[in-house]
């Protein structure tokens, strides 16, 4: 996908974006209590195997999606991030990265700006995500695992540049799934999980507000994962203040875990919202 093609897509992905986000937002405010922070809410993509098109789940602030096919070629895409640098609770920037490499970012979603390349070599990374603001600035952050299984974290700029990249630690290839976008545990430091492929145990790091150690270590918060081979952070989907995840199982069946915004168990039981899902690459 050249990059006047991708320029074309997001300019028509974002209108719907914000309509569906804003008419979320504004029709169920009150379901967040104003003494609390607001959490993001996020789409959620996916790349369907066999046409590979792109598909987004716009999400609906009641737990649901609204799904759309865009029919836009998007073999090249290896994932796409969405982030709230604004911290109003709405998605409102995106990076996007490349199988070859190349780190793309849209940062403003009003349509007014085209995506830039802020990176290059990113295909190192077997995982890339965003918890959240890791680093004490405005803007949500970047983490990424290496192929050797090294944890490395980058400070953004808005512009969607970041800074040089900083060791947190190895080991991390004990896990086949790790995610996070937002605060699992109430104390305004955004949070990750991660699923040890050997035991199917999920374990919680919780943020330390350090981008140069931004978790602290892991404590176990359930088993049993291995019923499920991707997870999917998209934030807050019933914007009740606690942010939730996403879990697929090999069949296709999308279940929902609500979050408690307690850190010895963040996840209420998980409740089945879909099936089918085996025919995307989830981002």
């Amino acid at each position: 996908m050249s990059i006047i093609r991708r320029r074309a897509l997001k300019g028509a992905l974002v209108a719907t974006a914000v309509a569906v986000a804003t008419a979320t937002v504004a029709g169920t405010a009150s379901a967040t209590p104003a003494e609390l922070p607001t959490p993001p809410l996020f789409n959620m993509y996916g790349v369907h195997k066999t046409t590979q098109d792109l598909t987004i789940w716009f999400a609906t602030g009641d737990g649901g999606f609204d799904k759309w096919n865009s029919e836009d070629d998007a073999s090249d895409v290896a994932d796409m991030i969405e982030a709230d640098n604004n911290n109003d609770g709405i998605g409102d920037s995106q990076w996007t990265v490349l199988k070859d490499g190349q780190l793309i970012f849209f940062g403003d979603f009003s349509g007014s700006q085209d995506a830039d390349v802020v990176g290059r070599g990113w295909n190192i990374y077997k995982t890339v995500l965003s918890p959240g603001n890791i680093g004490g600035a405005k803007e949500a952050d970047l983490v990424g695992v290496d192929k050797t299984g090294v944890l490395y974290s980058y400070l953004t700029y808005p512009n969607g540049t970041t800074t040089t990249r900083v060791r947190v630690g190895g080991g991390w290839n004990v896990y086949d799934q790790i995610a996070g976008q937002g605060d699992l545990t109430g104390d305004g430091k955004p949070d990750i999980v991660a699923k040890e492929k050997s035991t199917g145990y999920l374990y919680l790091y919780k943020g330390t507000g350090n981008w140069k150690a931004p978790f602290s270590g892991r404590t176990k918060i359930g088993q049993g994962w291995n019923a499920y081979d991707r997870l999917i952070a998209v934030g807050d989907l019933d914007l009740d203040g606690k942010v939730d995840l996403l879990a697929r199982k090999p069949a296709g069946q999308l279940m929902r875990y609500y979050g408690t915004g307690i850190a010895s168990a963040p996840f209420k039981a998980p409740t089945q919202i879909g099936t089918g899902y085996q025919a995307y690459n989830l981002l």
